[in-house]
Protein backbone atom coordinates (compact mmCIF):
# COMPACT_ATOMS: atom_id res chain seq x y z
CA UNK A 1 0.00 0.00 0.00
CA UNK A 2 1.27 3.48 -0.89
CA UNK A 3 2.27 5.75 1.97
CA UNK A 4 0.33 8.88 2.87
CA UNK A 5 3.17 11.01 1.53
CA UNK A 6 3.05 9.28 -1.86
CA UNK A 7 -0.72 9.72 -2.11
CA UNK A 8 -0.52 13.41 -1.18
CA UNK A 9 2.20 13.91 -3.78
CA UNK A 10 0.09 12.25 -6.45
CA UNK A 11 -2.97 14.33 -5.55
CA UNK A 12 -0.92 17.53 -5.92
CA UNK A 13 0.40 16.31 -9.27
CA UNK A 14 -3.09 15.57 -10.61
CA UNK A 15 -4.36 18.95 -9.38
CA UNK A 16 -1.54 20.71 -11.24
CA UNK A 17 -2.39 18.74 -14.38
CA UNK A 18 -6.05 19.69 -14.01
CA UNK A 19 -5.13 23.37 -13.87
CA UNK A 20 -3.15 23.03 -17.10
CA UNK A 21 -5.89 21.16 -18.98
CA UNK A 22 -8.53 23.62 -17.75
CA UNK A 23 -6.44 26.56 -18.97
CA UNK A 24 -5.84 24.89 -22.35
CA UNK A 25 -9.57 24.28 -22.71
CA UNK A 26 -10.32 27.96 -22.10
CA UNK A 27 -7.65 29.07 -24.59
CA UNK A 28 -8.97 26.69 -27.27
CA UNK A 29 -12.55 27.83 -26.64
CA UNK A 30 -11.53 31.45 -27.20
CA UNK A 31 -9.62 30.60 -30.39
CA UNK A 32 -12.44 28.38 -31.62
CA UNK A 33 -14.91 31.26 -31.66
CA UNK A 34 -12.69 33.31 -33.98
CA UNK A 35 -11.88 30.33 -36.21
CA UNK A 36 -15.55 29.34 -36.38
CA UNK A 37 -16.55 32.84 -37.47
CA UNK A 38 -13.89 32.69 -40.20
CA UNK A 39 -15.02 29.37 -41.64
CA UNK A 40 -18.72 30.28 -41.52
CA UNK A 41 -17.91 33.43 -43.47
CA UNK A 42 -15.77 31.59 -46.06
CA UNK A 43 -18.20 28.76 -46.85
CA UNK A 44 -20.91 30.80 -48.64
CA UNK A 45 -18.32 32.67 -50.70
CA UNK A 46 -16.61 29.46 -51.82
CA UNK A 47 -19.94 27.83 -52.70
CA UNK A 48 -21.13 30.87 -54.64
CA UNK A 49 -17.85 31.11 -56.56
CA UNK A 50 -18.25 27.50 -57.68
CA UNK A 51 -21.82 28.24 -58.72
CA UNK A 52 -20.73 31.29 -60.73
CA UNK A 53 -18.14 29.25 -62.64
CA UNK A 54 -20.68 26.51 -63.32
CA UNK A 55 -23.32 28.99 -64.48
CA UNK A 56 -20.80 30.83 -66.64
CA UNK A 57 -19.93 27.58 -68.40
CA UNK A 58 -23.61 26.73 -68.82
CA UNK A 59 -24.43 30.14 -70.32
CA UNK A 60 -21.69 29.72 -72.88
CA UNK A 61 -24.05 27.88 -75.21
CA UNK A 62 -22.25 27.07 -78.43
CA UNK A 63 -19.10 28.89 -77.34
CA UNK A 64 -16.16 26.73 -76.46
CA UNK A 65 -15.00 27.75 -72.97
CA UNK A 66 -12.11 25.93 -71.40
CA UNK A 67 -9.46 26.34 -68.75
CA UNK A 68 -6.45 24.13 -67.96
CA UNK A 69 -7.49 23.83 -64.31
CA UNK A 70 -10.93 22.53 -65.31
CA UNK A 71 -9.63 19.99 -67.81
CA UNK A 72 -9.20 16.49 -66.45
CA UNK A 73 -6.62 14.10 -67.90
CA UNK A 74 -5.63 10.48 -67.23
CA UNK A 75 -4.36 10.29 -63.67
CA UNK A 76 -0.90 8.77 -63.31
CA UNK A 77 0.84 11.15 -60.91
CA UNK A 78 -0.93 12.54 -57.84
CA UNK A 79 0.02 14.96 -55.10
CA UNK A 80 -1.59 14.59 -51.68
CA UNK A 81 -1.57 17.60 -49.37
CA UNK A 82 -1.96 16.61 -45.71
CA UNK A 83 -3.33 19.18 -43.25
CA UNK A 84 -2.51 18.45 -39.61
CA UNK A 85 -1.63 20.63 -36.62
CA UNK A 86 1.67 21.82 -35.21
CA UNK A 87 0.77 20.68 -31.69
CA UNK A 88 -0.77 17.60 -30.13
CA UNK A 89 -3.17 17.17 -27.19
CA UNK A 90 -6.12 17.37 -29.59
CA UNK A 91 -7.64 13.91 -29.23
CA UNK A 92 -7.90 12.05 -32.52
CA UNK A 93 -7.56 15.17 -34.68
CA UNK A 94 -4.14 14.32 -36.14
CA UNK A 95 -4.34 10.53 -35.99
CA UNK A 96 -7.61 10.48 -37.97
CA UNK A 97 -6.13 12.59 -40.79
CA UNK A 98 -2.92 10.55 -40.87
CA UNK A 99 -4.89 7.31 -40.94
CA UNK A 100 -6.96 8.57 -43.87
CA UNK A 101 -3.83 9.67 -45.73
CA UNK A 102 -2.29 6.23 -45.22
CA UNK A 103 -5.44 4.66 -46.61
CA UNK A 104 -5.30 6.94 -49.65
CA UNK A 105 -1.70 5.89 -50.30
CA UNK A 106 -2.63 2.22 -49.93
CA UNK A 107 -5.69 2.46 -52.21
CA UNK A 108 -3.71 4.17 -55.01
CA UNK A 109 -0.62 1.97 -55.21
CA UNK A 110 -1.44 1.36 -58.89
CA UNK A 111 -0.54 4.96 -59.76
CA UNK A 112 2.81 5.83 -61.24
CA UNK A 113 3.69 8.09 -58.32
CA UNK A 114 2.15 9.87 -55.33
CA UNK A 115 3.85 12.95 -53.97
CA UNK A 116 3.17 14.05 -50.43
CA UNK A 117 3.18 17.60 -49.09
CA UNK A 118 2.39 18.51 -45.49
CA UNK A 119 1.01 21.48 -43.62
CA UNK A 120 1.54 21.03 -39.89
CA UNK A 121 4.38 19.50 -37.90
CA UNK A 122 2.52 16.39 -36.71
CA UNK A 123 1.87 14.98 -40.17
CA UNK A 124 5.36 15.85 -41.35
CA UNK A 125 6.99 14.14 -38.35
CA UNK A 126 4.86 11.02 -38.74
CA UNK A 127 5.66 10.34 -42.38
CA UNK A 128 9.27 11.50 -42.19
CA UNK A 129 9.97 9.14 -39.29
CA UNK A 130 8.57 6.29 -41.40
CA UNK A 131 10.76 7.05 -44.40
CA UNK A 132 8.01 8.50 -46.57
CA UNK A 133 9.31 10.89 -49.22
CA UNK A 134 7.83 14.35 -48.58
CA UNK A 135 8.05 16.80 -51.48
CA UNK A 136 7.61 19.88 -49.33
CA UNK A 137 6.59 20.87 -45.83
CA UNK A 138 4.79 24.21 -45.63
CA UNK A 139 6.02 24.89 -42.11
CA UNK A 140 4.76 27.87 -40.13
CA UNK A 141 1.76 28.39 -42.40
CA UNK A 142 -0.73 28.45 -39.51
CA UNK A 143 1.16 31.27 -37.77
CA UNK A 144 0.68 33.51 -40.82
CA UNK A 145 -2.55 32.06 -42.15
CA UNK A 146 -4.46 34.42 -44.41
CA UNK A 147 -5.76 34.38 -47.96
CA UNK A 148 -2.44 35.51 -49.44
CA UNK A 149 -0.47 32.77 -47.68
CA UNK A 150 -2.98 30.13 -48.84
CA UNK A 151 -2.87 31.55 -52.38
CA UNK A 152 0.93 31.21 -52.47
CA UNK A 153 0.63 27.50 -51.65
CA UNK A 154 -2.19 27.05 -54.16
CA UNK A 155 -0.21 28.79 -56.91
CA UNK A 156 2.70 26.42 -56.34
CA UNK A 157 0.37 23.43 -56.67
CA UNK A 158 -1.24 24.95 -59.76
CA UNK A 159 2.18 25.40 -61.38
CA UNK A 160 2.95 21.71 -60.80
CA UNK A 161 -0.36 20.75 -62.39
CA UNK A 162 0.03 23.08 -65.37
CA UNK A 163 3.58 21.86 -66.02
CA UNK A 164 2.40 18.26 -66.06
CA UNK A 165 4.35 17.20 -62.97
CA UNK A 166 1.10 15.85 -61.47
CA UNK A 167 -2.26 14.94 -62.97
CA UNK A 168 -4.34 15.58 -59.85
CA UNK A 169 -3.99 17.23 -56.44
CA UNK A 170 -5.97 16.08 -53.40
CA UNK A 171 -6.12 17.50 -49.89
CA UNK A 172 -6.98 15.54 -46.76
CA UNK A 173 -8.16 17.49 -43.74
CA UNK A 174 -10.70 17.69 -40.93
CA UNK A 175 -13.92 19.42 -41.91
CA UNK A 176 -15.46 21.40 -39.06
CA UNK A 177 -18.96 20.25 -38.08
CA UNK A 178 -19.24 21.48 -34.49
CA UNK A 179 -17.08 21.98 -31.42
CA UNK A 180 -17.36 18.26 -30.63
CA UNK A 181 -17.50 16.79 -34.14
CA UNK A 182 -15.08 16.86 -37.07
CA UNK A 183 -15.19 14.84 -40.27
CA UNK A 184 -12.08 13.69 -42.14
CA UNK A 185 -12.43 14.59 -45.80
CA UNK A 186 -10.42 13.97 -48.95
CA UNK A 187 -11.16 16.68 -51.53
CA UNK A 188 -9.88 17.06 -55.07
CA UNK A 189 -8.23 20.43 -55.51
CA UNK A 190 -7.04 19.99 -59.10
CA UNK A 191 -8.51 19.67 -61.62
CA UNK A 192 -11.11 21.97 -60.10
CA UNK A 193 -14.52 20.43 -59.62
CA UNK A 194 -17.41 22.91 -59.63
CA UNK A 195 -21.14 22.51 -59.07
CA UNK A 196 -21.64 22.10 -62.79
CA UNK A 197 -19.92 20.76 -65.87
CA UNK A 198 -18.34 23.22 -68.34
CA UNK A 199 -20.36 23.41 -71.54
CA UNK A 200 -23.47 21.71 -70.12
CA UNK A 201 -26.87 22.65 -71.58
CA UNK A 202 -28.96 24.92 -69.32
CA UNK A 203 -32.12 23.29 -68.01
CA UNK A 204 -35.60 24.81 -67.79
CA UNK A 205 -35.92 27.03 -64.71
CA UNK A 206 -32.17 27.34 -64.27
CA UNK A 207 -30.64 30.75 -63.66
CA UNK A 208 -28.24 29.89 -66.49
CA UNK A 209 -31.05 30.78 -68.94
CA UNK A 210 -30.66 34.43 -67.88
CA UNK A 211 -27.63 35.71 -69.74
CA UNK A 212 -25.38 38.68 -69.01
CA UNK A 213 -22.89 40.84 -70.84
CA UNK A 214 -19.28 40.10 -70.01
CA UNK A 215 -16.30 42.44 -70.28
CA UNK A 216 -14.08 41.77 -72.04
CA UNK A 217 -15.63 38.32 -72.69
CA UNK A 218 -16.72 35.07 -71.02
CA UNK A 219 -13.34 33.39 -71.43
CA UNK A 220 -11.50 36.27 -69.74
CA UNK A 221 -13.88 36.17 -66.81
CA UNK A 222 -13.46 32.40 -66.53
CA UNK A 223 -9.67 32.74 -66.66
CA UNK A 224 -9.84 35.15 -63.73
CA UNK A 225 -12.31 33.20 -61.59
CA UNK A 226 -10.90 29.67 -61.86
CA UNK A 227 -7.50 30.34 -60.20
CA UNK A 228 -9.30 32.35 -57.54
CA UNK A 229 -11.63 29.41 -56.90
CA UNK A 230 -8.63 27.11 -56.38
CA UNK A 231 -7.12 29.57 -53.90
CA UNK A 232 -10.40 29.86 -52.01
CA UNK A 233 -10.84 26.08 -51.90
CA UNK A 234 -7.44 25.59 -50.28
CA UNK A 235 -7.94 28.56 -47.95
CA UNK A 236 -11.28 27.14 -46.85
CA UNK A 237 -9.70 23.74 -46.13
CA UNK A 238 -7.06 25.43 -43.98
CA UNK A 239 -9.73 27.35 -42.07
CA UNK A 240 -11.73 24.14 -41.61
CA UNK A 241 -8.61 22.42 -40.25
CA UNK A 242 -7.85 25.24 -37.79
CA UNK A 243 -11.41 25.34 -36.46
CA UNK A 244 -11.48 21.55 -36.16
CA UNK A 245 -8.18 21.57 -34.27
CA UNK A 246 -9.42 24.03 -31.67
CA UNK A 247 -12.71 22.15 -31.31
CA UNK A 248 -10.94 18.81 -30.91
CA UNK A 249 -8.46 20.24 -28.38
CA UNK A 250 -11.23 21.89 -26.38
CA UNK A 251 -13.14 18.60 -26.17
CA UNK A 252 -9.99 16.64 -25.32
CA UNK A 253 -9.00 19.07 -22.56
CA UNK A 254 -12.54 19.08 -21.16
CA UNK A 255 -12.44 15.27 -20.94
CA UNK A 256 -8.97 15.41 -19.39
CA UNK A 257 -10.14 17.93 -16.78
CA UNK A 258 -13.15 15.77 -15.94
CA UNK A 259 -10.96 12.67 -15.63
CA UNK A 260 -8.52 14.55 -13.40
CA UNK A 261 -11.38 15.60 -11.11
CA UNK A 262 -12.56 11.99 -10.86
CA UNK A 263 -9.01 10.83 -10.14
CA UNK A 264 -8.58 13.43 -7.40
CA UNK A 265 -11.80 12.23 -5.75
CA UNK A 266 -10.63 8.61 -5.93
CA UNK A 267 -7.17 9.45 -4.56
CA UNK A 268 -8.69 11.53 -1.75
CA UNK A 269 -10.88 8.61 -0.76
CA UNK A 270 -7.84 6.30 -0.80
CA UNK A 271 -5.87 8.84 1.25
CA UNK A 272 -8.61 9.04 3.91
CA UNK A 273 -8.92 5.27 4.13
CA UNK A 274 -5.16 4.85 4.39
CA UNK A 275 -4.96 7.58 7.04
CA UNK A 276 -7.77 5.93 8.99
CA UNK A 277 -5.97 2.59 8.83
CA UNK A 278 -2.74 4.18 10.09
CA UNK A 279 -4.54 5.86 13.00
CA UNK A 280 -6.34 2.63 13.89
CA UNK A 281 -3.05 0.73 13.84
CA UNK A 282 -1.39 3.31 16.10
CA UNK A 283 -4.30 3.16 18.57
CA UNK A 284 -4.11 -0.62 18.66
CA UNK A 285 -0.37 -0.44 19.34
CA UNK A 286 -0.96 2.04 22.19
CA UNK A 287 -3.70 -0.15 23.69
CA UNK A 288 -1.57 -3.27 23.33
CA UNK A 289 1.34 -1.51 25.03
CA UNK A 290 -0.88 -0.37 27.88
CA UNK A 291 -2.23 -3.86 28.37
CA UNK A 292 1.29 -5.27 28.42
CA UNK A 293 2.28 -2.92 31.25
CA UNK A 294 -0.53 -4.10 33.54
Amino acid sequence: MASLRDIRKRIRSVKNTRQITKAMKMVSAAKLRKAQDGILAARPYATMLDQIIADLSARAGAESLSHPLLTARPVKRVELVLLTSDRGLAGGFNSNVIRRANRFLYENTNLESIRLSTVGRKGNDFFRNRGQNIRKDFGGLYQRLNYRAAADVAEELVASYINGEVDAVHIVYNEFVSAIAQTVKVAQLLPLQTLGTPGQTPTEGSTALVDFKYEPDRQAVLDRLVPQAVNIKLYRALLESVASEHGARMSAMENATSNATDMIGSLTLTYNRTRQAVITKELMEIVSGAEALK
